[in-house]
């Protein structure tokens, strides 16, 4: 039985050939007919969502702590004082004694003036008394209390080149024979031994600066003095003069003697104190400071180094102290380098030669 196609019907017969023709080829390709091994499908590529978290909580900050307020600078009792530091010249021979209200000083430096003498800077910041007898200023003055900042120095007068180094410092010179204010004259004492100064009516006028940091560390306990060496006196020299102190127990303070006995300010309290600071400086002879005897002052050097000696509670602790600058503190430290602690209260400090005993 013989088919007939139409023309139409033959062109879709070619078709599918063509078709299935094709599909066979594609099959041998992925049967191996090539003798290679088919690649691998691709792995579908499905869109992924990051996870998402809460970032950690910030660690909080620790709360500092407020700084407790400094102690008072000069005497390591009570907070910082705002009133003025004034210091004041005050005569230290046995014509200028008993010094009235000397016990009420802070700080009080004991140095060398002229003719092997001594003379003293009493440091008032905590009480602003009447003080007598007031002296003339050196050179090295300046020097020393410039550490302090912009304080007050008060003096009779001064001889050389003392005044005009003290007007070119940062001190606010108050000189009685420069007309200052709060100086009079005490009638029952000769000249010069008798100039008072009124330090209240001196604050009042010149304003000058409060207390600083000048170096001095305070603390009533101190570890180091269980294997210090006991020291119920002390016994120096500054220039001519001897220089002693003894120690007593019930007040815990270094009474300063002369020939054995206590001085005593004029109210007859006994002129003493919790520490002594012995600093030993270097001392040279200042020939443009010249008193009127024509005898040359000596310049104590407060700024430099060397050794110290610290006596507080009956025993004594070696030590070391530093100044590099005019505005510097002064650095005192044990022999480790550790801060020598000083018992509250105020302090004396001799200002004794190199090699001096002590």
């Amino acid at each position: 039985m013989s088919f007939r196609f139409t023309k139409q019907q033959s062109l879709i017969a070619a078709a599918v050939v063509v078709v299935l023709a094709a599909g066979g080829t594609t099959a041998a390709l992925l049967t191996g007919n090539d003798k290679k091994s088919a690649a691998a499908p691709l792995p579908s590529q499905t869109a992924t969502t990051p996870a998402t978290s809460k970032p950690p909580a910030p660690t909080p900050k620790p709360t500092k702590k407020p700084a407790p307020p400094p102690v008072n600078y000069l005497t390591g009792i009570g907070a910082a004082s705002s009133k003025a530091v004034i210091a004041v010249k005050i005569d230290d021979t046995d014509n200028g004694r008993p010094p009235l209200n000397l016990n009420q000083a802070d700080i009080v430096y004991i140095e060398q003036a002229e003719g092997g003498l001594t003379r003293l800077v009493a440091v008032f910041a905590t009480n602003h008394p009447v003080v007598e007898p007031v002296r003339s200023t050196r050179a090295s003055d300046p020097e020393l209390l410039s550490q302090y900042g912009k304080i007050t120095l008060v003096a009779s007068g001064g001889g050389g080149d003392s005044i005009p180094v003290l007007q070119r410092s940062i001190l606010k010179g108050v000189i009685n024979d420069l007309g200052g204010p709060g100086f009079s004259r005490d009638d029952n004492r000769s000249s010069p031994y008798n100039l008072t100064s009124n330090l209240q009516q001196v604050a009042a006028a010149e304003k000058g600066a409060p207390a600083k940091n000048v170096g001095f560390h305070w603390s009533a306990g101190y570890a180091a003095l269980a294997k210090s060496k006991s020291a119920p006196s002390i016994s120096t020299r500054v220039g001519g003069t001897p220089v002693s102190f003894s120690y007593n127990p019930t007040t815990k303070k270094y009474q300063r003697t002369v020939d054995g006995v206590t001085l005593r300010a004029a109210n007859g309290a006994a002129i003493a104190t919790p520490n002594v600071i012995v600093q030993m400086c270097r001392v040279a002879t200042d020939y443009t400071d010249v008193d009127v005897a024509g005898n040359p002052s000596q310049y104590t050097h407060s700024i430099g180094s060397g050794r110290v000696v610290l006596f507080r509670n009956g025993k004594r602790i070696e030590g070391k102290w530093s100044r590099p600058s005019l505005l510097a503190p002064t650095k005192f430290t044990d022999l480790t380098g550790k801060p020598l602690q000083m018992a509250p209260g105020g302090a004396y400090v001799v200002l004794a030669t190199n090699g001096a005993p002590v």
